[in-house]
């Protein structure tokens, strides 16, 4: 899609500035910090059944209510912030969404006392398998064999609300795939920020 400034994007963000503001600067870069990753794949759990334009307009309000998803005090809630959070109508108030969070928060530390880090954890991944998939015409699929794994492997370790939807959705966001669109001028600045930062991983 052709924007009003010229600029050549996907299809999905539309108008919306904000949506293209996150597609344009935040979607499909990769990252590597801790907070951000855990953040994220909370906030595509809360996705579940909403739209992804929903929670990024409430974002803000998330990361007020979630301690800014500093997964280490996260992890220390109780049921008073149990009922904090489901008193609070600037975030989505689904029960056990807010509850797997805390969860979540839990195994994150888990999982950087076995695995050093999150990001060493995820970029340990490697999803070329996925993209050898990819047709001339650019299908992006929903879930892929790798997602599916690593989905598989978190619910192992204890993680929950990690399906391979929401996993793919994740690591499209995070960069672990680059899914712009052939055409997008975002597609390349990824590929290189990629290809670069997975020289460390």
């Amino acid at each position: 899609m052709i924007g009003d400034d010229g600029i050549a994007r996907c299809w999905w963000p539309g108008t919306a500035s904000d949506y293209l503001d996150y597609h344009d600067h935040e979607w499909g870069r990769p990252v590597v910090d801790d907070v951000r990753l855990f953040e994220k794949i909370c906030l595509e759990g809360f996705q579940s059944g909403l739209a992804w334009i929903t929670i990024l307009r409430k974002r803000e309000h998330f990361r007020a209510a979630f301690d800014g998803f500093d997964f280490r005090i996260v992890a220390g809630y109780d049921e008073g912030d149990v009922a904090r959070l489901l008193g609070d109508s600037g975030i989505v108030r689904h029960q056990g969404k807010i509850r797997s969070t805390i969860n979540n928060a839990a195994r994150a530390i888990e999982m950087i006392e076995s695995e050093g880090s999150l990001a060493s954890y995820f970029w340990g991944w490697d999803p070329t398998v996925d993209e050898a998939d990819r047709r001339e015409e650019f299908v992006v699929p929903a879930l892929t064999s790798t997602s599916t794994a690593i989905a598989k492997d978190l619910k192992k370790r204890g993680w929950s609300f990690v399906g391979p939807t929401t996993i793919y959705a994740f690591m499209q966001a995070m960069g672990l795939v680059n899914d712009h669109l052939p055409g997008c001028a975002a597609r390349k600045v990824c590929a290189d920020q990629r290809a670069s930062l997975r020289l460390s991983y």
